[in-house]
């Protein structure tokens, strides 16, 4: 595993977690301003994880 493939599984990683974040406050009937925080914050996470599996892709065809 290189270390292209390591940054791709962390930026993978990082928004999964903050996914399950919110949906366990939202089961557990947490702050709705919680929930909007951790929804914005897992959008900005998956649109970094597809900029860097672009540039792995990119990496990788150079």
């Amino acid at each position: 595993m290189g270390f292209d493939d390591v940054i791709v599984a962390v930026a993978i990683g990082l928004v999964l977690v903050v996914l399950l974040l919110g949906l366990a406050n939202m089961l557990r009937g947490g702050s709705a301003n919680r929930s909007q925080q951790l929804m914005r914050l897992r959008v900005l996470l998956q649109f970094v994880a597809i900029v860097v599996i672009m540039g792995v892709i990119w990496w990788r065809a150079a």
